[in-house]
């Protein structure tokens, strides 16, 4: 939304929270040059929103002035020179207590009157997190735009999110190159790929990588389908099977595969895939191996879609904070970028419709979701 008569903007501040993904650097150059050629000044926040809760942690006070030469050159890099921390959420900030135990505290109030002091708007760039704490600082009075930022593509509010691209060309590249090993060996090769709460990235990768099974968070699956799949290729001579699994996906009746977390952090999801990989030995008696993509797919060079679709984005939150625009997000409604409000962008997560044309080729073309 607009605001009336705003306050003229001489700093803004940009952040990149939660995991990182291909493009980020990519939104940093385009916002800074997009607001040195307004006359802005322009720092980078360290570490999220680390720099400014915890400042003494950095050798320059956790804000990093952005000049033309610090963004030159960074279009092509994978990460953020910002660096970045899914941990320290300052809606859930952990606090170690006196008897060792971690209290999640609430320092968006300290937040926002620090930010308040240091600069006077805010580019936040991330995931659902992130655009949750944007949500907050701006109820607070902090000006800030969202840019909408994950590989799991799960943003409601934009049809695509950076990054996405990328993860899906090399997890796509890797079903590739193990298809001629699964085929040399007669193995079935189960491929775990991101994807907390929605299968996007195990969908795309899946079909355009020619797997045989793809089990995703959207459909709760059964193994009786997966193992008969695997039986009916070796019966059609072709005793290998491809099955790429999302690291949320959960069986019927189940739950999502956890492993143990850090002190005082919660579990996180994975395991599943070794898990389906057990399930399809025991049925079929097949030589079965997992294969973990994990963070492979947030590192690496980001695909020249999602470098122009990050530059966009950078642009267009500079160019929302210049029309007095705040408590928004960018996005992308092709061919256009809009804003849209951040309680609307976080408010559900976006998952696959199983309607979708993308779900119809998978079924049109015998892929099993074991369902």
């Amino acid at each position: 939304m607009a605001t009336a008569a705003a306050a003229p903007i001489r700093r803004i501040g940009i952040s990149t929270g939660g995991g990182d993904a291909p493009g980020l650097n990519a939104v940093i150059r385009a916002a800074v040059v997009s607001a040195l050629r307004r006359g802005w000044e322009v720092v980078g926040i360290r570490d999220g929103f680390d720099g400014v809760l915890v400042p003494d942690r950095f050798h320059d006070g956790g804000l990093m002035p952005l000049t033309l030469d610090r963004v030159r050159g960074i279009t092509h890099l994978g990460g953020t020179i910002l660096g970045t921390t899914n941990k320290n959420n300052p809606l859930r900030y952990p606090v170690a207590r006196p008897d060792g135990s971690v209290e999640p505290v609430d320092r968006t109030p300290e937040l926002a009157e620090r930010l308040l002091e240091n600069i006077d708007a805010l580019i936040a760039i991330g995931g659902d997190g992130s655009m949750e704490i944007a949500h907050a600082l701006s109820r607070r009075g902090v000006r800030v735009v969202g840019v909408p930022k994950t590989i799991d593509n799960d943003l409601d509010g934009t049809v695509v999110t950076f990054g996405f691209a990328t993860a899906v060309a090399f997890a796509t590249e890797c079903i590739d190159r193990l298809h001629s090993t699964a085929e040399a060996h007669q193995r079935v090769m189960v491929v775990e790929v991101m994807g907390r709460y929605a299968g996007w990235i195990a969908l795309h990768c899946g079909i355009a990588g020619s797997a045989d099974v793809i089990l995703m968070p959207e459909i709760p699956f059964d193994l009786e389908p997966v193992a008969r799949k695997v039986e009916a290729r070796g019966r059609l001579g072709r005793p290998f099977t491809m099955v790429v699994v999302a690291e949320g996906a959960r069986p019927k009746g189940g739950e999502v595969s956890l492993v143990p977390g850090e002190p005082g952090r919660v579990e996180r999801l994975g395991g599943m895939g070794e898990k389906v990989a057990e399930g399809i030995r025991a049925a079929t008696g097949r030589d079965v191996r997992t294969v973990v993509l994990g963070h492979l797919l947030r590192g690496g060079t980001p695909e020249p879609s999602d470098r122009l679709l990050a530059l966009r984005f950078g642009a267009a939150a500079v160019r929302a904070l210049a029309t007095d625009h705040t408590g928004v997000m960018v996005a992308l409604d092709p061919p256009d970028v809009k804003y849209v409000p951040l309680d609307v962008a976080t408010h559900r997560m976006k998952s696959v419709p199983l309607d979708c044309d993308t779900m119809l080729t998978g079924r049109d073309l015998g892929i099993c979701f074991g369902d």
